[in-house]
């Protein structure tokens, strides 16, 4: 299939125009005229090397080695759309050293001096070409990605390095699909990577290529049309011919990038009104004039056919061959042609200082002699623009993006909505105006392209295993921890003052608390601690009221004085536990109550040991009855009060309680606790308190088989089972519970422990006194025989 890329001939017009500007030119190349030639660069291997042998040969016979130039030899070749043209020239050119200058995109392969020695290339590099991309990918949050690359080594040199630095930014690609450089139109293997687009979930195609590749994308979309793709490509899609003329081409609404330029003054309205007439030996010209326009002027190379309206022009071409938009290979012409014109200005200049100015007049110039000057020569066009083939030409890079729109009548337009610069990898810019932007029409907004939808403030990305680092999973963060970002990596832990929110988005500063007495649970536990001990000091005026009743007596009244006394400070020291905590009432709380509870239990045990001793006394004079008299039981008190003490001073002297932040107890609040200090000090206190109620119960209940009358060894047997199975109860309760909890059991343990030895041991006793006041005297208690 034969087709012609009408959109080339501006190539032609442009070549025309600059050779018009520099002879006319009375500055440049003054008194000389340049003369061409052109030749077609046919879509073949044969018929191109046949077109550059007929050229070095100078007639249609291939005659190797041999001129047959009547009016002198060129010195110079403007050639190579693409990379393929222009090694063919390349290689047959190097032969002569003719120089060749390519206005095709820029190849890094072509840049070899060591292969290419006569070639230059007027394109820049677009290294920076892949940033710029990037950076648009990015400005859309575009991170799925169908990359289109030639299949050559252009293409793969772009692959590598678009992908490595797309993987840095966190881009990925869905799949890849190398265009072919020549390969049957519409065949079957459009059928299969068309389909793999419209199956694709990316939205975002990239398109890098040459001029072949490009076609074919071109006519597979037009046979199997795939709208709602955004395309993203080089400059060189303004020459793919074959455009449907409708708005659902796949093109629609796509992006372009091409090197940035200013106008050239003159060239648009030389085009405008350039006509067949003018150059009636161009078959070319005459042959679009009449395809298109349908008409031939009067001169022109096929001769006066039809009626042309007066404002013929160039401007009424169809939309897809728009010759008055300036392409860059049009521009690259321009400054190739003053490129060589310059190089021949600064030759001859040079020739006259060196005293030949017959060789101004009739120069002879030999292609080789213009390789030093082309390598040196710089200047700027009339456009503004520096031209050069400096190495530091390719150190700035400064692109328009520009968007396809098509119209129904079939006319393209190209607008420009943007411009990236990189003038370094580290200093790059995107300036962009999106409300210019015309999306393909499937789309009502800026399209989406990921590979999964991002992950709101709470959540953070998981990876999904075996596919790309775009292609993941939210899952939501873990207690304690936030996302405030989109599409976060990790979720951040709070400080230990916070807390996360309910969406775990942000943290809020927590709140300070601790068991009040304000709030319920600590106006309980004080209601309890101040009723006991208004139970317990009502007992105790009972007692003191009834002290020279036998019931008292009998009961060590002393001793239970001590008890009550001691049991009512118990259940005061619980208070100690509530409110806010400071660095005295830290210090206290556990001291006093393992102070206080050591005499409780220690006079119980002084009561047990009295009953025995009283029992035993049968004879006097007995040692028994001694030690019975002489109080000696009641030494239990102050000794195991003492042995208390100095465990309480050790643990004062080494490691003391303190004030501590709880922040992780209970969300949202930071909780004011009491450190204990040294654990190990804390559990000797409560275990030498056991041992000393273990030895008071196994006292007790030896005691238990003495006669009743006046024997209160079973009511302590069993104050004391009460006491051992609260704190036995406490420790695993204690140890599963967290923050104010943890000091609401120990005050409970504190009241239950009291209120147990409290009830067993005086309830009975104020029973007989207050009820069964008939029973509180000796007569009374022998007869029942126990009370």
């Amino acid at each position: 299939l034969f087709r012609w890329l009408w959109k080339n001939y501006q190539y032609v017009l442009a070549f025309r125009f600059a050779i018009q500007e520099i002879n006319k030119d009375s500055q440049l190349l003054p008194n000389l005229t340049l003369g061409f030639k052109f030749f077609n660069a046919f879509a073949s291997e044969q018929y191109t090397l046949l077109s550059i042998v007929y050229w070095l040969i100078g007639i249609n016979m291939p005659s190797p080695n041999y001129t047959c130039h009547t009016q002198g030899r060129h010195v110079a070749v403007i050639a190579g759309t693409t990379s393929a043209l222009s090694v063919e020239f390349g290689t047959l050119l190097e032969l002569y050293k003719n120089p060749q200058l390519t206005y095709g995109p820029f190849d890094p392969m072509l840049n070899d001096k060591d292969q290419f020695p006569s070639l230059y290339q007027m394109a820049t590099s677009d290294s920076s070409l892949g940033h710029g991309m990037i950076y648009l990918l990015l400005h859309f949050g575009w991170t799925w990605v169908v990359l289109f690359v030639s299949d050559d080594m252009k293409g793969e040199q772009f692959l590598q390095y678009f992908e490595a630095e797309m993987l840095k930014k966190g881009i990925c690609v869905a799949f890849t699909v190398k265009l072919p450089v020549t390969k049957k139109l519409c065949g079957y293997s459009d059928l299969t990577f068309m389909s793999s687009i419209r199956v694709s979930s990316a939205n975002v195609h990239i398109l890098y290529g040459d001029v072949s590749g490009l076609i074919s994308v071109d006519i597979s979309v037009q046979s199997f049309v795939t709208v709602g793709k955004v395309w993203i490509m080089t400059s060189k899609w303004d020459l793919v011919m074959s455009e449907t003329n409708h708005m659902l081409h796949s093109l629609h609404g796509g992006f372009s990038f091409s090197p940035h330029r200013e106008e050239i003054p003159g060239l648009k309205h030389f085009v405008k009104t350039a006509n067949p007439s003018h150059y009636p030996e161009d078959f070319y010209f005459s042959k679009l004039w009449l395809f298109h326009l349908h008409c031939s002027l009067e001169g022109s190379f096929c001769g006066h056919i039809g009626s042309c309206p007066p404002n013929t022009s160039l401007e009424f071409l169809p939309g897809h061959i728009d010759l008055l938009t300036i392409s860059d290979s049009s521009y690259l012409v321009y400054n190739a042609i003053y490129t060589v014109a310059h190089v021949l200005h600064k030759m001859l200049l040079e020739k006259v200082e060196m005293g030949s100015p017959g060789e101004a007049i009739q120069p002879m110039i030999l292609p080789w002699q213009l390789h030093q000057f082309l390598r040196k020569i710089q200047f700027t066009n009339s456009a503004g623009d520096k031209v050069s083939f400096h190495e530091t030409r390719n150190h700035m890079a400064h692109y328009d993006i520009q968007s396809i729109v098509n119209f129904p009548s079939g006319l393209r337009l190209l607008t420009k909505i943007g411009e990236f610069s990189s003038k370094s990898p580290h200093e790059q810019s995107l300036l962009f105006n999106e409300e210019m932007i015309e999306w393909p029409v499937t789309f009502k907004v800026t399209p989406q392209s990921v590979c999964s939808q991002s992950c709101g403030p709470g959540f953070r990305k998981m990876s999904q295993e075996g596919r790309p680092i775009c292609c993941y999973t939210c899952v939501l963060c873990p207690e304690k921890e936030i996302a405030n970002q989109t599409d976060a990596k990790q979720c951040i832990p709070c400080e230990d003052h916070e807390y996360p929110n309910q969406d775990r988005s942000r943290c809020l500063p927590k709140l300070m608390t601790f068991l009040a007495f304000e709030e319920s649970l600590g106006m309980a536990l004080a209601c309890m601690a101040l009723c006991f001990s208004v139970l317990t000091a009502a007992v105790l005026w009972v007692f003191v009221k009834h002290q020279d009743t036998p019931i008292i007596k009998a009961n060590n009244r002393p001793l239970s004085y001590i008890l009550l006394i001691t049991l009512l400070l118990c259940f005061l020291c619980s208070l100690l536990f509530l409110g806010r905590p400071n660095t005295a009432t830290c210090l206290l709380r556990q001291i006093a109550f393992g102070l206080v509870s050591t005499v409780a239990v220690s006079t119980g045990l002084a009561k047990t040991i009295t009953v025995i001793l009283a029992f035993k006394v049968t004879k006097p004079g007995r040692p028994v009855r001694r030690l019975l008299i002489s109080g000696v039981s009641n030494s239990v008190i102050p000794i195991c009060f003492l042995l208390q003490l100095i465990l309480c001073s050790i643990w004062l002297g080494t490691s003391p309680p303190f004030i501590e932040l709880d922040t992780h107890s209970e969300p949202g609040h930071i909780i004011l606790v009491c450190n204990k200090g040294s654990v190990t000090a804390f559990y000797c206190v409560l275990g030498y308190l056991g041992s000393l109620a273990l030895a008071s119960f196994t006292v007790a209940f030896l005691a238990r088989n003495l006669p009743d009358t006046f024997n209160e060894a079973k009511f302590l047997m069993f104050s004391i089972l009460v006491f051992c199975s609260v704190w036995v109860t406490f420790l695993p309760v204690y140890h599963s519970t967290k923050g104010k909890v943890m000091v609401a059991v120990e005050v409970f343990s504190i009241l239950a422990s009291s209120a147990g030895l409290l009830g067993c041991i005086f309830v009975p006793k104020c029973y007989v006194i207050l009820i069964r006041p008939e029973m509180n005297s000796l007569k009374g208690l022998k007869d029942k025989g126990k009370f």
